[in-house]
């Protein structure tokens, strides 16, 4: 009798990844069909940003719009990282259950609360962009995306799965978070000329701590017992790892998934996969239309890099350890903002790494055990980018 829950559990899962890998593949058999029809007129594979960002109003520009959302938090915005980031982590989710010995480091830290975490992420998301997608203008950028990687997923992880967790965790991020990280957006950083990046994770960490106290006043939203995380993820990895040469390169691949909660090289190869046949399919539709993708790819790789070899210490202290913070804030801000130089990439990349980490493992060890320490790794994205990209601009030549 004991086994049954599980036995539910496992069939609920089950059920909950089917549906999404087969949504995965409907739209990308309907994208792929639009690839084809622009080619036919148009030098480039695939419509750019500039196509989206000038058709809002049409069904499929918005679509692409959401679909980017999933990828935005690596700074990509393209439906097919997207594609590639979902498809991955089911592939990853798929070996955690079935085999082992090629999942790599556990999805979602080991929990098996993947298809929740997702779900959840993904239904946040669509409320967001339903509540709040009146914002977006053809010139106007609006972080419709913030749902996704982080307090719904952060719930999942702290209270569990279940309909009711994944539910309320959705709807409080449409509510609380977006709207916070649109304040901060439009009246924080561009009046001050900031970094978005800013306005979002402060908008995700303000509206994260505000639903997290509202589940501890009313604990009927979640029904369980909070605390369900320590203070940082658990160990990625079953056996103890050598942190040798090849841990150290799977790390930093894992380290490209690891702000929507995944951490695994499954999802980081499909996101990374995805973003870079956008790429080739038309330069100018990852990475808003810059062109400078494959300088944010290779600058982040290099700031994870840095990162874990700095702190191999602590990796191995600790089984985990935030080096993931500079390649989501610190140097897609400082690569979008002054261009993809060597100097600009370099020193990003090494700055983020030396004082990212550190900074969020102390704010994190402050919060109050009824916060999801996540909230610590999005302070430090926020302090660490006001910190670092205004110091880069002296380093870039005039």
């Amino acid at each position: 009798m004991e086994s049954l829950p599980v036995r539910k559990a496992s069939r609920s899962s089950s059920r909950l990844l089917t549906s999404i890998i087969v949504v995965a593949l409907a739209i990308s058999g309907l994208f792929a069909w639009v690839a084809l029809s622009h080619s036919a007129s148009s030098p480039s594979y695939w419509p750019s940003y500039g196509d989206m960002m000038a058709d809002l109003s049409s069904p499929l520009s918005w679509l692409r719009w959401i679909l980017g959302d999933i990828s935005e938090v690596a700074f990509y915005k393209h439906e097919l990282a997207s594609f590639g980031l979902l498809l991955g982590g089911a592939m990853g989710f798929w070996a955690s259950r079935y085999a082992p010995a090629w999942q790599g480091f556990s999805i979602s830290y080991g929990t098996g609360l993947w298809p929740w975490l997702v779900t959840s992420s993904l239904l946040g998301l669509l409320l967001s962009n339903a509540l709040w997608g009146w914002t977006l203008t053809a010139d106007t950028w609006q972080p419709t995306f913030a749902a996704f990687v982080s307090l719904p997923a952060a719930m999942v992880l702290f209270f569990g799965g279940g309909w009711k967790v994944t539910l309320n965790a959705a709807v409080l991020g449409a509510l609380l978070v977006t709207p916070a990280c649109l304040l901060f957006v439009n009246f924080l950083c561009a009046p001050l000329g900031l970094p978005v990046v800013v306005g979002n994770v402060l908008g995700m960490a303000l509206g994260s701590v505000a639903a997290f106290l509202l589940c501890r006043v009313l604990p009927i939203l979640v029904s369980a017992k909070p605390g369900a995380t320590s203070e940082r993820p658990p160990p990625s990895t079953v056996k103890v790892p050598d942190y040798g040469v090849i841990w150290t390169i799977r790390r930093v691949l894992a380290d490209f998934s690891e702000a929507p909660f995944f951490g695994n090289e499954w999802a980081s190869l499909g996101l990374l996969m995805g973003v870079l046949l956008a790429y080739v399919l038309n330069p100018l539709s990852p990475s808003y239309g810059t062109g400078l993708l494959l300088h944010m790819v290779a600058a982040q790789g290099l700031t994870s890099l840095l990162g874990v070899i700095m702190w191999r210490g602590q990796w191995l202290k600790r089984g985990w350890y935030p080096t993931y913070v500079p390649l989501v804030s610190v140097v897609p801000a400082a690569v979008l903002t002054y261009g993809g130089s060597a100097t600009v990439m370099l020193s990003s990349a090494f700055l983020g790494a030396l004082i990212a980490p550190p900074l969020a493992c102390a704010i994190t060890q402050r919060l109050p055990k009824y916060l999801h320490p996540y909230i610590g790794n999005v302070l430090s994205m926020a302090i660490s980018t006001l910190l670092i990209v205004p110091l880069i601009s002296v380093l870039v030549p005039k």
